[in-house]
């Protein structure tokens, strides 16, 4: 057998050992194994907590930008929302590094939206080696999220500061149950708390055009890809590399035309009803009381926040 040849770099795999039930740790090691087929290493981290994890990786990608081919994040849609804000902060210091994602938590709607292989992460990592050397690579636009006390944060997805927050944060305590079956659950208890939430606007639209409007309804997204929840299809017609955010809102609904509604998401039918009201936007400011906002499925904190996109800021291996 033919010895193999010298290593051209090296793949760093950041590991959520939590996603997944336990699995990621072992999904990481296989796909690391047929990262390695090409004569490259494959160096696996993984930390006991995100926070520790994220400088764990920050360090390593300072350390080693020239010989690093790419950051594989292993886990949900969490996992991939720190490993952008690393590489949007590496790319704002000249260093341009590419994202793979091993899917392997509960929503996975980053991987969804590029067809990522959701439950074989050996087949995730030959997606990622066959991406490697497209003639035109792709890149990602990443919405960015800042708060009047001056954390900034990004997200893959979207941002949910509505009923849909409200479910993200029941269904993040369910830790046995996984994907849209859980979002479904959460959402059938939350409904019956079902209430309007009075927003205030500021909004550039596509065309620059700036106004402040307020506007009542029972969701609001400002979403980058098509899906949220593990695969409901909110913007069915997202794009994650046109330089936009969709703002997605559902005026206020009674709990029984709400229950209507909802099944219309698993399909994409819901954007033909006349609550629904979808607008391609650059930035938005929104603000309402008593409201939190989640992004990738992630506590982000309470309103106001502004939610602009940073577009083609991240190479994505999918």
């Amino acid at each position: 057998m033919a010895e193999p040849g010298p290593s051209r770099g090296t793949f760093v795999l950041a590991v959520n050992p939590c996603a997944g039930h336990g699995r990621a740790l072992a999904d990481a090691h296989r796909a690391a194994e047929l990262l390695r087929t090409g004569g490259d290493e494959a160096v696996v981290l993984s930390a006991g907590d995100l926070g520790a994890l994220v400088e764990l990786v920050r360090d390593r990608l300072r350390a080693h930008a020239l010989t690093t081919r790419a950051l594989v994040v292993v886990g949900g849609d969490g996992m991939v929302q720190a490993g952008l804000g690393v590489l949007v902060e590496l790319a704002a210091q000249g260093v341009d590094l590419p994202l793979g994602v091993v899917p392997c938590g509960t929503g996975n709607d980053l991987a969804r939206h590029f067809a990522v292989p959701l439950r074989d992460p050996v087949a995730a990592a030959g997606r990622i080696l066959r991406r490697l050397d497209d003639p035109v690579p792709r890149r990602l636009d990443v919405g960015r999220v800042r708060f009047p006390d001056g954390r900034t944060s990004y997200f893959g997805t979207a941002l949910c500061a509505g009923f849909d927050a409200v479910v993200n944060e029941r269904a993040n305590r369910w830790l046995r149950l996984s994907g849209s079956t859980k979002y479904l659950l959460a959402v059938l208890v939350e409904i019956v708390r079902l209430r309007t939430v009075h927003y205030r606007l500021d909004v550039e639209d596509a065309g620059g055009r700036r106004r402040t409007e307020r506007r009542e309804g029972v969701l609001l997204n400002v979403a980058n890809t098509s899906s949220i929840g593990g695969g409901l299809p909110i913007v069915p017609g997202a794009r994650a590399d046109d330089g936009l955010l969709e703002l997605f809102t559902v005026a206020p609904l009674g709990r029984a035309r709400f229950l209507v509604l909802f099944p219309r998401l698993f399909s994409g039918r819901h954007v033909e009803l006349q609550c629904v009201r979808t607008e391609r936007v650059r930035s938005v400011v929104v603000d309402a009381p008593d409201v939190t906002a989640y992004a990738d499925g992630e506590r982000l904190g309470p309103l106001p926040a502004r939610v602009d996109v940073l577009p083609a800021a991240v190479r994505v291996l999918a």
